[in-house]
């Protein structure tokens, strides 16, 4: 379960960081 938790949080961090770096291209 843990390790679940862990890759879901991962993916969740490299969303966020994707979104960062597609706002900040258009802006």
């Amino acid at each position: 379960m843990s390790h679940g938790l862990s890759s879901n949080f991962a993916l969740l961090v490299v969303l966020f960081i994707l979104l960062i770096i597609i706002g900040a291209s258009y802006l």
